[in-house]
Order: structure tokens, then C-alpha cells, then sequence
């Protein structure tokens, strides 16, 4: 992994392994979102979730498809998906072409931009920045922190993450104990502890 104090994205190489090791080496990274007028929204991975290519509970498991495609692709590009009609989902492609590994973000600590998340996800009118407890819910879940990030599977699926408006740096600070534990909201391979996070963080999804 890059040094602590490398703010430059993290290279293809990095995600060229296999996934439920980037899942873990994930936790602490950033995750930057540039925007149209220079803006930066950013937060700190706390989250992931590991599919593997022969994971029941993945979507690449029976095969590609049009949904799917960018799972199959190069390592360190994006894959976003809709679920249920509304909510994108951001997750990082692992390992080589065709293997179709991919980290779901879960959740990150919002650092950068945190008033203009609000606004993306609440409207001019939302609930008020200033509560902790509204805080950690910015973007404590897959859906919402791609609706406070703007990350749409539109502008964003199948982009590169080194040169695109989507891109992710090593951490800057010293990552907190990492706890593996079971994924969230899936029906098959449900005891398989592929889901990491940051012990004790306050923004993680569901503990």
C-alpha cells in the first residue's frame, strides 16, 4: 500500500489483487468526488463489502450481463448499480479482466465538501448540518453516500478510478482496528465474513 502521506490516487495495481484484500486495505483510504465547478467532496472508507467471481451472493456469479458489465472490465474502475428503481451503488473492481471481483462501499466519515453532501442529499431546505446524530447519517450506507456524493451509475459506471471525477487516495491518518464481519442485506453465502469496517467509527453503516 502507499505511504500515509501520498495524496496521489491510488494506482491499477492496487486493485489488481485479489478483492478480500483490497476490501480490507480499503478501510481508511479516501474517497474523492470531484465536481463540474472545482468542488471536492471526500470521506474516508470506513465500509466495504468483498464479492468474489464465484460468490453466489455476487452479481457477476451466473455470468455477465448489460447490468453488470463493468464488473468484468480492468481493475480500478468503477461499477455502479440501481436498486430498487433509485439508490446507486459504488463499488471498486478488483483483480484481472473478466474475474469480475468488486468492493462495495458501504459507508464513508465525510471530511471535505460535508455542506454541499447536504445539500445533495437533503435539498436547501434539509435537516440541519450542525446535529451529530443527522451527521453520521450523511452518508452511513451504500445509497447514501452516492446520493451525497453524487455518484450516478450514468456519469460514473465503468470509470476510471486514477483519472476520473471518482477517484481514491491511501489514508491519511492511521487506520483504527478493522473488524471482518458478515455482509449486509444478501440471501446466499450469508457466512462468509467479507465485510470490513473501522471499529468503533460512528459512520458506519449497521453494526
Amino acid at each position: 500500500m502507499a505511504s500515509l502521506s501520498d495524496d496521489s490516487p491510488l494506482s491499477q495495481s492496487f486493485y489488481d489483487r485479489d478483492v478480500v484484500t483490497v476490501a480490507q486495505e480499503l478501510i481508511g483510504c479516501v474517497l474523492r468526488r470531484g465536481t463540474e465547478d472545482g468542488t471536492v467532496l471526500a470521506g474516508r472508507i470506513v465500509e466495504t463489502e468483498a464479492y468474489r467471481h464465484d460468490d453466489p451472493a455476487s452479481h457477476a456469479y451466473t455470468g455477465r450481463s448489460e447490468r453488470n458489465a463493468s464488473m468484468f472490465g480492468p481493475p480500478g474502475h468503477a461499477y455502479v448499480y440501481l436498486i430498487y428503481g433509485m439508490y446507486d451503488c459504488f463499488n471498486v473492481v478488483c483483480g484481472p479482466p473478466d474475474i469480475a471481483g468488486a468492493v462495495l462501499i458501504r459507508a464513508v466519515e465525510p471530511t471535505d465538501g460535508i455542506s454541499f453532501m447536504w445539500q445533495n442529499r437533503f435539498g436547501s431546505g434539509g435537516r440541519p448540518a450542525d446535529s451529530k446524530r443527522s451527521l453520521t447519517d450523511l452518508t452511513s450506507g451504500p445509497g447514501k453516500l452516492c446520493r451525497a456524493l453524487r455518484i450516478t451509475r450514468s456519469e460514473i459506471d465503468g470509470a476510471s478510478l486514477e483519472s476520473g471525477p471518482v477517484t481514491i487516495h491511501p489514508p491519511p491518518l492511521l487506520v483504527g482496528r478493522i473488524v471482518a464481519a458478515r455482509r449486509i442485506g444478501i440471501s446466499r453465502a450469508v457466512d462468509r465474513e467479507w465485510r470490513f469496517l473501522e471499529s468503533e467509527n460512528p459512520f458506519v453503516s449497521r453494526r
